[in-house]
């Protein structure tokens, strides 16, 4: 069932000025931790009333829980209809959790998720209309494998391969809002230890997020 925010949090008037169709813009988003937590990445597709794809979005978070990415996903989805200029916001997510503390249903005890859940909030308050609805994973295919494609560039694997037809391309007019992927590490780096510190040779560096053997030579 499709709850509007603004009548169940309380953030809007009861009788908002209405809103053609065209107006709104709808988004899929998805969060996920490896481990949890973990490495921890979203991802969200917007798209506009004809199904035109707006952007994609795909974030590397570090390591964090799965709550905390599906919040990501929300507000990431949020600053970006703000940033540019759209007023009226569909969401789609499968985060049970999320949504119906976000529809006023379930309260918000997690102290990490609470400023979260403020930010959106705050964000929300800034749009004309706001919706928000649950749905099965199945139904959020892209946005999952975007939030992979995140978790994957923030541990440094290969994307996972994908069926999904029609999937836009660099040249599409969409915007991926990830740091880029960083190039292939030598498959084997030398250092010494000082000090309980590892110093590798050659001022070799290594990207965040990696895991590294060491083996005593």
């Amino acid at each position: 069932m499709t709850v509007d925010s603004r009548r169940s949090s309380g953030l809007f008037s009861e009788d908002p000025a209405p809103t053609t169709t065209s107006d709104w813009v709808s988004a899929h988003c998805d969060g996920g931790a490896r481990g949890n937590p973990g490495p921890a990445g979203y991802g969200a597709v917007l798209t506009d009333s004809s199904g035109k794809i707006l952007a994609e979005l795909s974030e590397f978070l570090g390591n964090r829980t799965n709550n905390f990415a599906e919040y990501s996903g929300l507000l990431g989805c949020l600053q970006w209809t703000l940033d540019h200029g759209h007023k009226n916001l569909r969401v789609v997510s499968d985060s049970e959790l999320m949504v119906k503390q976000i529809q006023g249903k379930y309260k918000v005890n997690s102290p990490d998720l609470r400023p979260l859940w403020e930010e959106a909030r705050r964000r929300i308050a800034r749009l004309d209309g706001f919706q928000i609805t649950h749905a099965l994973r199945h139904k959020n295919k892209d946005a999952d494998r975007l939030a992979n494609e995140a978790m994957d560039r923030g541990t440094n694997r290969s994307p996972r391969p994908t069926s999904t037809p029609g999937a836009p391309g660099p040249d599409s007019g969409t915007r991926v809002s990830a740091p880029p992927q960083k190039p292939a590490q030598p498959t084997m780096l030398r250092g010494f230890t000082r000090n309980g510190a590892i110093h590798l040779l050659g001022n070799t560096t290594l990207p965040d997020g990696i895991f590294v053997k060491v083996i005593p030579e």
